[in-house]
């Protein structure tokens, strides 16, 4: 008869269902979807995951020019891993500045790293990392909800990336497989259309795909390292602090409305609300089998590739009408 402990966590009211579907999992990673910042999505997550005393690894496709690490970082083809040391001369580095701030926090703190590639490669690179750390759950994060968006709404928003993640990591044999995101709402800048982001949402609850949203309360523990983190980050690239993130920190500290913290929002009107500062969580195969075009995509080399299939598949469909928010 199993132990209490080696029991999976039944969903509830008492129990989010993001958390009930990691219960069984002893070596989790979390990897950022979408390139830049995004692994910091996760952080509060791991935060909480840690604390809790499960294994976790952080990862991230990267926009910095990887090629610029010494060959002893490269642990397998297209995966750095990325530590407090690790040597570049690329002032854009997130998952480095990340290293450094785990580090400081005495957490663990080696971020792995994926430059930005096709679907084949991609998946390729994760089984090498998933095989090297005996990984039961994969958490990819976004920072936003565009991950969500299934190819015949308004506007995609960003979605190379995401997608190329969500397929890659659809096509391995992992015991759990999640998508969450964190900063409703932001999407809102490149085109998304938010209701229609609800409306998939719906389709999966439908389908039992659905794992519900789950606030970060402000005052916790996983909200302070997360503010600090972000800060950390914006005071280590000046230039270019992340717009998502600066949003979403400034959502768990209870701002809201047109909050300004960096001269790139200048001219924006933003709309920080407490919706930012919840995770919404998806069943990761379940969300990749309503892609539209997520075959288009399967059998891609490099990221140009990507676009492409993309921008072709588009071409060849009637989008869904964009509609208002009615209240």
């Amino acid at each position: 008869m199993p132990s209490p402990a080696d029991t999976p966590a039944e969903p509830g009211l008492t129990t989010p269902p993001l958390f009930a579907a990691l219960a069984p999992a002893r070596n989790v990673l979390i990897a950022g979807a979408g390139g830049g910042f995004d692994v910091y999505a996760g952080l509060p997550l791991a935060l909480a995951l840690w604390r809790g005393g499960v294994q976790v690894h952080l990862a991230n496709l990267s926009f910095s020019e990887l090629v610029l690490l010494d060959q002893q970082s490269w642990v397998a083809e297209n995966v750095a891993a990325v530590t407090p040391d690790s040597t570049s001369t690329d002032w854009y580095f997130p998952e480095r500045t990340l290293a450094r701030w785990l580090a400081a926090q005495d957490l663990p703190s080696t971020v792995y790293a994926f430059p930005p590639l096709g679907v084949e490669r991609l998946r390729a690179a994760y089984r090498h990392l998933l095989d090297r750390l005996d990984i039961d759950a994969v958490v990819l994060v976004d920072g936003g909800t565009d991950i969500l968006l299934r190819g015949d709404e308004s506007n995609l928003g960003t979605p190379v990336e995401d997608i190329t993640s969500l397929a890659a990591v659809a096509g391995l044999d992992v015991a759990v497989k999640l998508v969450t995101c964190l900063g409703f709402g932001i999407d809102a800048h490149d085109g998304v259309n938010h209701v229609q982001v609800l409306e998939n949402l719906a389709a999966l609850d439908r389908e039992g795909g659905y794992l519900g949203a789950l606030s970060i309360p402000g005052a916790s523990r996983e909200a302070r390292l997360y503010r600090d983190a972000v800060a950390a980050a914006a005071a280590a690239t000046p230039e270019r602090p992340s717009i998502v993130h600066g949003q979403i920190a400034a959502a768990t500290s209870g701002a809201f409305g047109d909050v300004q913290f960096t001269r790139r929002t200048s001219g924006s009107t933003l709309f920080v609300n407490p919706l930012m500062a919840m995770y919404f969580t998806v069943d990761l195969d379940k969300l990749a089998a309503r892609c539209l075009y997520l075959d288009r995509i399967e059998n891609t080399w490099g990221r140009r590739q990507v676009i492409g299939r993309i921008a072709a598949f588009r071409d060849e469909i009637s989008t869904r009408i964009p509609q208002a928010y009615p209240h």
